[in-house]
């Protein structure tokens, strides 16, 4: 079979299977009682199962490692094999499952074993990713970009549908511009096969959601879209590799900044995050999830354009930057506008 031939086949087979393991996954969960209740830092209103990534991210890494052993040798080896990035993100997903089930994982357990994850993942790299600085410091400024990046796409996964989009959008974007870029052929198949999976999660966490990613689907695909960026960036596609996540990055970097000024705990749950307070303002959270998906697919756009043209890479660059810029501005205008009496407020139910 050709590649364009494997990457259909893979991709549709990883949306079934992510669907139908999903829906095992929600009764599984609900039978165990891994369910989060309403509080006031939550985004829903009735007990929902949290946990349902599971599914998603047993199916994206099965298709890698299958990927990796048949495929590799005639697709092209990114650097060492992949058994450390595999490795890493299925110890950190059943640490996360055991803590979404149980609970009552600390955070410096938490940071360790992402600092742990990233160290390892740092083997399979191709390259420096910040070229001209000597060997330790790019491998500590890798790490900790790795494991912030890894951080706020947890800290992102507060509305319906939100995760899921920006999943999707970031890893087709990572097969397109890797395909246009004239990377190894296996890269556009781990892509794809990411956004698979998250469109079968997507089924069931559209609004109103019927289960939550939780930290085993959102800590595990930080890590591997992570490595697919850095990938990028290692192959000297740093600007496509900062626009294509640039939403999730601009909000959760904002919003920690401003926690740190209000001297805030910062490892405990909020809902301050710009989508969050926009999803409340508008009473939808699909609203939210629609125009952040939008802006995603204009800033794929640019990363190709940027592939594209890489002597002009900066254009596409500032351009991602202001189409970021003028949704926050509109969804902090939304938020800071005062309701009318009598008008709802507050987002609907999530659940």
């Amino acid at each position: 079979m050709t590649a364009f031939n494997w990457l259909g086949l893979l991709t549709a087979l990883a949306v079934v299977v992510t669907w139908i393991g999903t829906g095992a996954a929600i009764w599984a969960l609900r039978r165990v009682g891994a369910l989060v209740s309403p509080n006031a830092r939550s985004s829903h209103v009735q007990p929902t199962p949290n946990g349902g990534g599971v599914a998603a991210i047993a199916v994206v890494l099965a298709l890698w490692w299958w990927s990796d052993a048949a495929l590799s040798s005639s697709w092209g080896v990114i650097a060492w094999g992949m058994g450390p990035v595999l490795g890493s993100a299925a110890a950190l997903g059943l640490l996360s499952l055991l803590d979404d089930v149980r609970g009552g994982l600390s955070p410096f357990v938490r940071l360790l074993a992402q600092t742990l994850a990233a160290v390892a993942g740092l083997l399979t790299l191709p390259g420096p990713v910040f070229y001209g600085l000597p060997f330790w410091a790019d491998a500590a400024l890798t790490i900790l970009a790795w494991v912030w990046f890894i951080n706020l796409f947890n800290f992102m996964d507060g509305i319906d549908g939100l995760a899921g989009v920006e999943i999707a959008a970031i890893a087709i974007g990572v097969a397109l511009t890797a395909t246009l870029g004239g990377m190894p052929p296996i890269v556009a198949l781990y892509g794809m096969t990411v956004a698979a999976a998250a469109m079968g999660f997507l089924l069931w966490n559209w609004q109103p959601a019927r289960v939550f990613l939780g930290d085993v689907g959102s800590i595990p695909f930080g890590f591997l879209l992570g490595w697919l960026l850095l990938v990028m960036a290692a192959r000297g596609y740093w600007v496509p590799a900062l626009l294509l996540p640039l939403y999730f990055v601009a909000d959760a970097t904002l919003t920690l900044l401003r926690r740190v000024v209000r001297r805030e705990r910062l490892w405990e749950a909020h809902r301050s995050h710009v989508y969050q307070r926009a999803a409340r303002a508008l009473g939808s959270h699909a609203a939210v999830s629609l125009r952040v998906a939008a802006l995603n697919i204009a800033l794929l756009a640019l990363a190709m354009m940027a592939v594209r043209y890489p002597d002009k890479d900066w254009l596409p660059l500032l351009a991602g930057f202001a189409l970021t810029a003028a949704l926050l501005w509109y969804f902090e205008r939304v938020a800071a506008t005062p309701k009318a009496p009598g008008e709802a407020s507050g987002a609907p139910p999530r659940t």
